[in-house]
């Protein structure tokens, strides 16, 4: 499935029914008196968070949304019928901006939360309405109320139980894909991931969502190549797995440079759980391996996992091990 995680669309709430002239019409009655009914409420348009959801991609192909106009009233003091209001589904992790893109409207964070993003405006009122004891024939009506209309942003702030970071090409798809039955791109040059993919993992019955997060770089916390469409992700991520090529000359280089941007974008992502693993054991020797895990854990004083995704080595370690950090 195509992701798509900002989009711009238009949304035009439905205009209340304008209230009926009506006067009453009878055979034997000479002097009918008004009888106008008002008219129907406009129908709103209602966004509402699915689990099932990952993407914006519908909104993509439509960009317009119009909701049901309100009945005009009518006679025999009837009422309109309210328009229907239409539901927009939205994934959870999605947000609502004013057109600005600035200003926070609404921020879906769990399933099946429903959000009037546009009112539909009030019916008209009908003559009835207007009768009084000094005039008894009013012809007096109100049209109905136009219904809100206007500009907002979706953005989609991934929500998964584990975020895979890390340098682009460290391996990050290719976990993704050796774990979940996801099928994001897989090539051995940076960047492939342009970006994130999602794929659901199913372990003792219980569901995980893993995200892989596409390669950060630095300055990303500044923007640099598309590092913030990049680390909003991070945020809606529960534990984070730091996946590091062991093949790196450096690896605390390599730990510290990825430490150093999510910081740098938010104190909080340095809080979030942790989970480092050491990707493509199989390109050194046991000795080199042995020696860079023990170096790596003297200066980060953190505990390391092993792993190859093209041999599949310490996949059954890898899942265990998720599973507790997404409890």
């Amino acid at each position: 499935m195509k992701f798509l995680d900002q989009v711009k669309i238009f949304i035009k709430a439905g205009d209340g029914g304008s209230g009926s002239p009506s006067f009453r019409r009878e055979k034997f009655i000479e002097f009918g008196g008004p009888d106008g009914g008002d008219g129907g409420k406009g129908g709103s348009i209602i966004l509402k968070s699915e689990r099932n959801l990952n993407t914006l991609i519908d909104f993509r192909y439509q960009q317009h949304f119009k909701a049901q106009r309100g009945e005009d009233g009518k006679g025999k003091k009837q009422t309109g019928k309210g328009g229907e209001d239409l539901h927009l589904r939205v994934p959870v992790g999605t947000q609502i901006f004013e057109e600005d893109n600035k200003t926070l409207i609404f921020d879906f964070k769990k399933e099946n939360e429903n959000f009037v993003a546009a009112l539909g405006g009030k019916g008209g009122l009908g003559n009835t309405r207007f009768k009084s004891s000094t005039n008894r024939a009013p012809k007096k009506i109100t049209k109905g109320i136009k219904g809100e209309e206007f500009w907002i942003w979706l953005q989609l702030k991934t929500i998964a139980d584990i975020g895979i970071i890390g340098l682009p090409n460290a391996g990050k798809s290719s976990l993704l894909a050796s774990i979940t039955k996801a099928t994001p791109k897989i090539a051995n040059y940076k960047f492939t991931t342009l970006n994130p993919n999602l794929g659901v993992a199913i372990y003792d019955n219980k569901e995980i969502i893993l995200a892989d997060i596409p390669g950060i770089i630095e300055g990303a916390h500044s923007g640099t190549g598309l590092g913030i469409k990049f680390l909003k992700h991070i945020e809606r991520c529960k534990t984070l797995l730091h996946l590091i090529d062991v093949t790196e000359n450096d690896l605390f280089k390599s730990y510290k440079q990825i430490r150093e941007e999510l910081g740098k974008y938010s104190k909080d992502l340095l809080k979030k759980n942790e989970l480092v693993v050491l990707n493509k054991i199989d390109l050194i020797n046991k000795k080199e391996l042995k020696e860079k895990e023990e170096k790596f854990n003297k200066k980060t004083k953190k505990k390391v996992l092993l792993l190859s995704t093209i041999k599949k080595q310490y996949i059954s370690k890898i899942k265990s091990k998720i599973i507790n950090y997404a409890s």
